[in-house]
């Protein structure tokens, strides 16, 4: 049974499922040193890759996702899979052997993929046009949010109460939410049956990339990915003694942009432009950063330029989605690109940074965002000129 409810207010419960999709890195991300202290003599590569195994589904399988989402239906796949993290959270809890919970994560990664998917198509699908920029928008803002909670309240839990504790939460979280939205969604309409092949799903992949409008969210997105987690975890040690005010500033300023100037630009502008124009802020950020680093409030308001900037970025590239693609099954395919090549961005990026800032120091932090940042620029220009003479 359904209930009829205010559309903004699904858009949030649908947010609210997202924060525990995005939990499922930041409950063991945050807490990383927890996670080391309960499996002791494991290396910091097999523990890295307890956090980080969850994103490789996606790596793989993202644009799949899209395609077979809208098949299986929104509901009963965003239900089945916080259902499915629900009961995983739950066996990662009783901190088994670290093999068997690789397992698990590995498997949470389809839970993830699921919700990072099917979610913001039914956010475009609910939202009055008028508030479309600003759900979207603010379903952007899951991933930074979810760490900044999960940092507040859940590292303390799991300070308190013990690792398993922080893992219970989540998992009692994720029922609670595939109850409300199993509860609160609109039962899927049926699809007729239509056969699957290995074929014909390559022919699905190779149409959604070939597409400037299908493809150019998630092209632009790569650009972002590449760049945002990497500078997340790397830019503030640079600072020193600001290192904890920069960590705790970067994600914020990111945030706050994007759901006020960037939600006001979204109705002024196209995505597409906006993007463009955060990416040509962040190439300015990066050449003040990269002149004045020795002028260290200079260096810092270059930082926090780059932060402004990829928070534009970061939600005018989900609010391109609903505006480049009407039909539901486009949106769909292009959020599973979006989560494929957003998986690629953040699995890349960060030793990519880690390897130019050992060889040419700031220059080279500069030059990692100058390249992604222009490389976004041109993309989108080359795809909105094929848009221009396409149907």
């Amino acid at each position: 049974m359904t209930r009829a409810i205010p559309p903004m207010l699904l858009v949030l419960v649908l947010w609210c499922a997202g924060l525990g999709s995005a939990a499922q890195f930041a409950k063991l991300g945050v807490v990383f040193d927890l996670l080391a202290a309960a499996y002791p003599g494991q290396s910091a590569a097999m523990l890295g890759l307890a956090i980080s195994i969850v994103g490789f589904v996606g790596l793989i399988f993202g644009t799949t996702a899209g395609l077979l989402v809208q098949r299986l239906g929104y509901r009963r796949v965003l239900v089945g899979a916080l259902a499915a993290g629900a009961l995983l959270s739950a066996l990662q809890a009783m901190l088994p052997p670290l093999p068997v919970l690789l397992g698990l994560r590995l498997a949470e990664g389809l839970s993830h993929l699921a919700i990072v998917v099917a979610a913001p198509v039914m956010i475009a699908q609910v939202a009055p046009p008028r508030q479309q920029g600003l759900a979207m928008t603010l379903w952007s803002s899951f991933f930074a949010v979810c760490f900044a909670l999960v940092a507040w309240a859940g590292r303390p839990l799991a300070e308190a109460q013990g690792l398993g504790a922080l893992l219970l939460a989540h998992a009692g979280y994720m029922a609670v939410f595939a109850g409300l939205l199993s509860w609160l969604m609109p039962r899927d309409v049926p699809q007729a049956p239509q056969p699957l092949s290995v074929g014909g799903l390559l022919r699905q992949h190779g149409h959604i990339y070939a597409s400037p409008r299908i493809a150019a969210p998630a092209l632009g997105f790569f650009c972002y990915t590449v760049t945002y987690v990497a500078l997340l975890t790397l830019l503030p040690p640079l600072f020193g003694a600001r290192q904890a005010m920069v960590a705790a500033a970067f994600p914020l300023v990111s945030i706050a942009v994007s759901l006020t100037l960037g939600v006001w630009l979204l109705k002024k502008l196209p995505a597409v432009t906006i993007v463009q124009g955060g990416f040509a802020l962040a190439v300015l950020g990066a050449v003040v950063l990269w002149l004045f680093w020795a002028v260290p409030v200079v260096a810092l308001a270059g930082a926090f330029a780059i932060a402004a900037a990829l928070g534009l970025v970061q939600g005018a590239s989900f609010a391109a989605i609903p505006q480049l693609n009407a039909a539901a099954a486009d949106r769909a395919g292009a959020s599973g690109a979006v989560a494929q090549l957003g998986n690629l961005g953040t699995t890349t990026g960060t030793p990519l940074l880690a390897l130019l800032l050992a060889g040419q120091g700031i220059g080279g932090l500069a030059l990692f965002v100058l390249l992604p940042s222009a490389l976004g620029i041109a993309l989108h220009l080359w795809l909105s000129a094929r848009r221009s003479t396409s149907p």
